[in-house]
């Protein structure tokens, strides 16, 4: 169907987690709620739930890197 995308694998969502943590660091969670934010007001409700699996996992990541642990 136009216009549906299916949600990425979770191999993925750890990649681009990971990516963006390492791009934007601190500010890695505030990056993914903006694109959250962005795409709610525009409608695309699988992007909002492909972020939000997204944020998730950088808020794991982040929180396995402070006490030294590996979220695997």
């Amino acid at each position: 169907m136009p216009g549906r995308r299916a949600m990425i694998s979770e191999r993925e969502l750890w990649a681009c987690a990971a990516t963006i943590l390492e791009q934007h660091g601190e500010r890695a969670i505030d990056h993914a709620a903006g694109r959250v934010a962005d795409l709610a007001k525009s409608g695309d409700e699988p992007g909002v739930k492909t972020w939000i699996a997204i944020a998730e996992r950088i808020g794991r990541l982040t929180d396995f890197s402070s006490t030294g642990m590996s979220p695997h």
